[in-house]
């Protein structure tokens, strides 16, 4: 059900930026030499690319997927996005272009400027996707953590979720992420869901690349919502337990660490709307310092009343195109949760919202680049 509401406001978002592409490339081309070929061809290349779209979507809702279809869809929505903003924008900057000035170079300049505040969406999608998406970052924090035991102070987590490998995130690209975090040399590693997107992407490919993560206690992890879609929850548990990492399945593990205990509990992807972590009270063990793995993090103030001092979550993918404004952070995904980014700290507990390593949907990322996530315990 989730999925079908998804592809419906894909398609949506398609249909709108066919009836809004004729604003922009009116706007863009205003003035120029051969201005007809030029707003023809922007038209025609649109309404080809989001045509192809509406073809990929209404495939995938049929249940036929593929490399080339995933890219038709992800493209087009891209440029259904950059249009709508530069419609957006173009709107807001008519009064400005019909109340110019009497003086000809302001007046060219307040219309040259009004034609790169329209081209400026479009100029994001590009760097989004060919530059940002492949700008892997070391994220590093620091989550100061009262009454840690001095034996946990200073431990190191490597995180790492939100990898959709596949069409968008070849193996060889995403083996770069799991270099970066052993080069860290953590004290323990943890995946927080989403290997994967859809059924018949690279699910191996993916948990092999994880096994290779190194640290000194090991690896654990819990599903997200896409191993869920994907009907690989038991596979991705059974493979990693036969070669000896964890997936937490409402159950948690404790790491000795010199004569303190790190104890680990993890859930399987929550539903919004769901009560969130019923039973998860029974993970927490008293006088161990309890962390608890969450694909999505709008369970943060649960998880804080059932006094998990620290959650790793993922989900958001930093928003994928989010903008900061006045050190907060303005995406899509704030309509889902206000954990949507780095650190938070409420009620003596913390969250870390990692931005993760892939994409979904689009093959953009603009203002939340890729992570890799190394979380450092301090004491307070």
């Amino acid at each position: 059900m989730l999925l079908g509401v998804r592809f419906a406001a894909d398609t949506a978002i398609l249909l709108i930026a066919l009836a809004l592409q004729v604003v922009p490339a009116n706007r863009l081309f205003t003035g120029v030499n051969s201005r007809r070929s030029l707003y023809l061809l922007v038209l025609i290349f649109s309404s080809l690319l989001l045509y192809l779209g509406l073809a990929g979507n209404l495939a995938a809702i049929y249940g036929i997927s593929g490399p080339t279809l995933f890219w038709a869809r992800g493209l087009a929505l891209a440029w259904a996005l950059a249009v709508i903003c530069s419609s957006l924008i173009a709107a807001g900057v008519k009064p400005l272009a019909s109340a110019t000035p009497a003086d000809p170079g302001r007046r060219g300049f307040l219309q040259l400027a009004a034609k790169g505040a329209v081209a400026a969406p479009l100029a994001g999608v590009g760097f989004g996707m060919f530059i940002e998406r492949d700008h892997f970052e070391v994220k590093e924090v620091s989550v100061p953590i009262a009454g840690l035991p001095k034996d946990l102070d200073g431990i190191r987590i490597a995180q790492l979720t939100d990898i959709h490998l596949g069409p968008f995130l070849s193996e060889k690209r995403f083996a770069r992420a799991i270099d970066m975090a052993n080069e860290l040399k953590p004290h323990l590693a943890v995946a927080t869901g989403d290997l994967i997107s859809y059924r018949g992407d690279p699910l191996d490919d993916a948990i092999r690349q994880i096994l290779r993560l190194k640290a000194d206690a090991g690896i654990v992890g819990c599903h997200g919502n896409h191993e869920y879609y994907a009907g690989a929850l038991e596979y991705a548990t059974q493979e990693f337990a036969r070669n000896g990492a964890r997936i937490l399945r409402m159950t948690n593990h404790r790491f000795a660490f010199g004569s303190a205990f790190l104890n680990i509990g993890g859930v399987d992807y929550q539903p919004m709307g769901s009560v969130y972590l019923q039973g998860a009270e029974e993970l927490v063990e008293p006088g161990d310092v309890n962390i608890l793995l969450s694909h999505n993090p709008d369970v943060f103030p649960v998880a804080a009343e059932k006094c998990f001092a620290l959650t790793l979550s993922g989900h958001t993918h930093g928003g994928q195109i989010n903008f900061e404004i006045l050190h907060h952070n303005a995406n899509m995904a704030r309509f889902l949760t206000p954990y949507t980014k780095g650190l938070y700290q409420e009620n003596g507990s913390a969250i870390y919202v990692s931005s993760g390593i892939g994409t979904i949907g689009v093959p953009v990322r603009f203002g939340a680049p890729p992570e890799v996530s190394l979380i450092k315990l301090c004491a307070i």
